[in-house]
This record gives C-alpha cells, sequence and structure tokens, in this order.
C-alpha cells in the first residue's frame, strides 16, 4: 500500500510539473511587422542599386476604413503640431497643389519614412508599412485626391475645415520642387 502511495504520488507530481507551462511573455517586441522602409528615387543620382517601396497604395487608397485610419494616425503621430489639419504651420500644408517633394504615392511614401531636410524627421522603424499608406492615402485626401466616396469618417471635435470628401481637388503638379541649395565656399 505504501509502494502504491508513493507511485501515485510520483506520477501526481510528474503530471503537475509537465502540465504547467508557463506563457511565452514577449516584453519588448520591437518593431513587429515593421519592414526595412525603402524611399523611390528622387534623382538620377544613387549610390548602389536602386529599391522602391512595394506598392500596396491601391489597397488602401480604395478602402474608406484604411483612409480612417490614416486620419486617425495622422493625430496620433502628431502630424497635426506641424502640417496643422492640412492647411500648415510649421509644416508646409497639404491641401493645396504645390507640393515640394511630389504628390504621387511613392514620394509621399519615401517623404515619411525617409524624413526630409528643414524639419520633417523620418519615421523609418517606427512605423509599420501597412500605417504609412494609410497616412499616404489620407494624406491624398485631403487635397481631394480620392474619390468623394473614399473618405474618411467624419471628426468627432467641431468643424475646423471642410470634410475631405468635400475638398475640391487640387492638381499638384511635381514642377514645383524645392531647388538645391548651393553651399557658398568661402
Amino acid at each position: 500500500m505504501k509502494r502504491s502511495l508513493l507511485i501515485l504520488s510520483s506520477i501526481a507530481a510528474v503530471l503537475t510539473v509537465s502540465g504547467c507551462k508557463r506563457e511565452h511573455r514577449v516584453f519588448d517586441p520591437g518593431a513587429t511587422g515593421a519592414q526595412v522602409a525603402n524611399g523611390v528615387q528622387l534623382t538620377d543620382v544613387h549610390v548602389g542599386q536602386v529599391a522602391h517601396p512595394p506598392s500596396a497604395y491601391s489597397q488602401y487608397s480604395d478602402s474608406a476604413y484604411a483612409v480612417g485610419e490614416g486620419k486617425r494616425l495622422y493625430s496620433a503621430y502628431n502630424c497635426v503640431g506641424c502640417h496643422a489639419n492640412g492647411g500648415g504651420g510649421i509644416g508646409p500644408p497639404l491641401m493645396d497643389a504645390v507640393w515640394i517633394y511630389g504628390s504621387k504615392p511613392e514620394q509621399i511614401f519615401s517623404t515619411i519614412v525617409q524624413g526630409r531636410p528643414n524639419g520633417m524627421p523620418s519615421f523609418a522603424g517606427k512605423i509599420p508599412d501597412y500605417q504609412v499608406w494609410e497616412l499616404v492615402a489620407y494624406v491624398r485626401s485631403m487635397s481631394g485626391q480620392l474619390p468623394s466616396d473614399i473618405a474618411p469618417s467624419r471628426s468627432d471635435t467641431m468643424a475646423t475645415k471642410k470634410a475631405e470628401q468635400a475638398t475640391k481637388k487640387e492638381h499638384p503638379s511635381d514642377e514645383y520642387q524645392q531647388p538645391v541649395q548651393q553651399e557658398k565656399i568661402r
């Protein structure tokens, strides 16, 4: 009897220890879902192989939900701090026809990911690609570049500007690129 009790308690102990698997906890997931983002070639001068971002833009520009998420992210990542609600402030306006670094989706993607001189920070490795594309879709909606049926949801705050779907369509031209500044040699 003593021996069967010892065997039974040994089996119970083994089952208890083997049955208690600890959950796997990730305390620092890093940039999960974010890939190394590459930009669009802005000039003919380049070093090494030219890499282009995967153009996943169409799946985000055709979705009102994605544009609405871009609107939420625009506020969450404090784009409002520099660009206001698209009318400009410290940063250039996003609602007119003058686009310094280009109005194509890939160019806007590169601007967000790589940053630009004179103030635009680089968000490379900080924002997942899909969120960058949602931001691109929303930024394009601010100047009326998306169809009117693809528009972000209304803001819950007091209206300070026209809704994106009511905005007159602008026709950005890539002719208005910022001139390259030459340093003077003394």
